[in-house]
């Protein structure tokens, strides 16, 4: 099982100073954020792609994976394809960060990205229903 899966962290989201909703008590793992359960892991990752439209001007799925996933760490352009190619859409869009439908499916393609395996869609859409 992969980090995310286990830490219930399927975006795997960073320590920051950031106290999400749904944390564990005792954050055991030195990098990554550990959730009590999926939705709430899911919620986290929602509410940080929501942000990165209205706080940081991410409009496309390239500029949001761009920040999210950024070449100091991963291969961002194979992760902008591997999403842009499971959503069926161009790099060029821009997803609706107000729609649920477009932000789990959204969420469901960077999940597989990040940990290898589909997600499961109703940990997605309890997640985004936890907003």
């Amino acid at each position: 099982m992969s980090r995310g899966l286990r830490n219930n962290n399927p975006g795997n989201l960073r320590l920051s100073k950031d106290k999400w909703k749904g944390l564990r008590p005792v954050q055991a793992d030195k990098d990554f954020f550990q959730f009590v359960d999926m939705p709430h892991g899911y919620r986290a990752m929602l509410i940080t792609l929501q942000n990165y439209r209205r706080k940081h001007g991410c409009r496309s799925v390239a500029s949001i994976i761009k920040r999210y996933a950024p070449a100091t760490e991963n291969n961002t352009s194979s992760y902008l394809s591997r999403v842009c190619n499971e959503l069926q859409v161009p790099t060029t869009y821009e997803p609706d960060v107000a729609d649920k439908q477009v932000m789990c499916a959204l969420a469901a393609a960077m999940s597989r990205v990040e940990n290898g395996v589909p997600a499961m869609m109703r940990d997605i859409e309890a997640g985004w229903n936890l907003i």
